[in-house]
């Protein structure tokens, strides 16, 4: 049994996910903003953990599941908001000191207008970039040994991240324009993970184009839910699950993935090494306290 942490784990990819992941009896910590959609994300998932051949008993908020005599913690869940550190520096401190074998960055989205968070920060980057990158950072400790799962996607060949301009710029801003600079950064990220934390093994990958809420406007919302050829959540999370529970012998530390097996290549800004330790060298001093 493994003890994995998912971040937007309250709907979409993240859910779908942790709903495979508890099916298989592992340890599931689910992280969202909403309260009532994460509380929803737990009875799924517990749900997913009893069809999985467990049963189930509340305690104190969280969930356990008992075969026979043997009684292990199934899922839990913590509220964090990523466009503020303070509290993804909260959620850290409540994983303190627990062995964690998946992490998977998953948590993000667009912002359709230009917003800057309490950090001083371009939303954008920062709830998906800088606070995952704070996240796992600062649980380096209980990621020894483990892996890392960062939800990427396509649309980072349209963005660059500029390391040096993490405030954005509301006068030239797009919505599709941060959100590919910083799915990049997400791949930048974990290939920069896999050079520097050579025992962590640090993935990312592209979950396809799929059906959720996502999006900003009414447009590009109804696009992701009514596209014919969109694929599913379930089907993107089983990438996921795939990517976070194959022996580690068929993947490759850093890499980035479009489906199973073989990796994927980057555009070449994604790629770049030189760019890879920028944004990690200006990342840790912009969430520094």
């Amino acid at each position: 049994m493994a003890t994995i942490v998912v971040t937007g784990g309250s709907s979409g990819v993240g859910l779908a996910a942790a709903k495979r992941f508890a099916a298989r009896g592992d340890e599931v910590i689910l992280v969202g903003r909403d309260p009532d959609r994460l509380a929803t994300a737990v009875a799924e998932t517990t749900a997913a953990a009893k069809a999985g051949g467990t049963t189930t008993a509340a305690k104190a908020g969280e969930t356990t599941a008992t075969t026979g005599a043997e009684e292990t913690k199934t899922v839990e869940s913590f509220r964090a908001d990523f466009e503020n550190l303070a509290e993804v520096r909260a959620l850290a401190a409540s994983l303190k000191g627990r062995r964690i074998d998946v992490l998977a960055n998953n948590a993000g989205g667009m912002v359709g207008e230009y917003r800057r968070t309490p950090d001083g920060f371009e939303a954008t980057i920062q709830s998906n970039h800088l606070a995952p990158f704070l996240l796992t950072t600062l649980l380096r400790e209980e990621l020894r040994d483990a892996r890392v799962v960062n939800t990427a996607s396509r649309a980072h060949m349209r963005g660059v991240p500029d390391p040096a301009r993490l405030q954005g710029d509301p006068a030239k801003y797009s919505s599709w324009s941060a959100y590919s600079a910083a799915k990049a950064a997400n791949i930048l990220f974990a290939a920069e993970a896999a050079r520097r934390w050579p025992d962590v093994l640090s993935v990312s990958f592209h979950p396809g184009v799929v059906r959720t809420n996502f999006g900003a406007g009414r447009v590009t919302r109804f696009f992701y839910r009514y596209a014919p050829f969109l694929v599913t959540p379930e089907e993107a999370g089983d990438l996921l699950v795939w990517l976070a529970t194959a022996p580690a012998d068929r993947l490759t530390n850093g890499a980035y993935y479009v489906g199973r097996d073989k990796p994927a290549t980057p555009a070449a800004h994604a790629r770049s090494a030189g760019l890879a330790a920028r944004l990690w060298d200006t990342s840790a001093e912009a969430v520094e306290e």
